[in-house]
């Protein structure tokens, strides 16, 4: 019996928002391994086992569903969002890449979510209406100067961004400091988007500018989008503001 591992994001949180072919994978898979989080948000299912694991253990836990899925199992990874935005699909390449050559035969399969920064867009109007990029604040696996070249040459080239893992208990400042050093190369009235659980009941949304914008606002479940020079913000009466940022390029006068 030949395995398989399938790498399955769950997307923002809302059992909605799951598609169809990961609701056909998880059904099918013999076992699931996840961070613990992730698999409580799945009804158990007979006859299925679960391996959870903690944050932070991420190679472990690939290379414990390529060991299983090897053996002749078909096995699901649970990743939030899509497995292939800062999270287990890039893990488990990893582990394929540095390991032994029957995981390379192996048949694994990527199956996308919805991500968190297309949650928090959609929940606001079109922050990603042009061009964009998406970088993590962690600097667990590369420097923080690494970080701020990014940050510098996203904003200054008019990129919109979304910032993945922007604070936790480990990493406290560097959210404020990615806030700080953006404030030098955008307008104080740049518009800027706090998303929360998106989809989820403790969901909260804070459409903000980057003057204003308080770090203390964010935790690990947060996605933030910060506009660039042609974001703009659509006052609506009785209704929270549209943010968007048009789809053709105004060029900027010196």
């Amino acid at each position: 019996m030949s395995g398989r591992l399938s790498v399955i994001g769950l997307g923002p949180g809302d059992p909605a928002a799951i598609t169809a072919e990961a609701v056909a994978a998880l059904k099918s898979a013999q076992a699931l391994y996840g961070y613990a989080g992730y698999l409580d948000r799945l009804p158990p299912q007979s006859g299925q086992q679960r391996f959870a694991s903690g944050n932070g253990e991420e190679a472990t836990r690939a290379a414990a569903a390529l060991g299983h899925a090897v053996a002749g199992a078909d096995i699901a990874l649970i990743s939030g969002g899509d497995p292939g935005v800062f999270a287990m699909a890039a893990a488990v390449c990893e582990q394929i890449d540095a390991g032994p050559a029957a995981w390379r035969a192996l048949e694994v399969r990527i199956v996308p979510g919805i991500t968190a920064m297309l949650a928090v867009a959609a929940r606001v109007g079109a922050p990603l209406g042009h061009d964009f990029c998406a970088i993590s604040l962690s600097d667990n696996l590369k420097p923080w100067s690494v970080v701020e070249r990014r940050l510098d040459a996203a904003a200054g080239a008019g990129f919109v961004l979304a910032l993945y893992n922007p604070i936790s208990r480990a990493r406290p400042w560097q959210l404020g400091a990615a806030i700080e050093r953006l404030r030098g190369h955008l307008p104080e009235t740049t518009p800027v988007v706090f998303g929360r659980a998106i989809g989820r009941p403790d969901e909260r949304v804070v459409v903000t500018t980057l003057q204003t914008a308080d770090p203390a606002a964010a935790d690990m479940a947060t996605l933030i989008i910060v506009g660039s020079t042609q974001t703009r913000l659509v006052a609506r009466s009785g209704q929270a503001p549209l943010v968007y940022t048009p789809r053709s390029f105004a060029a900027v006068r010196a």
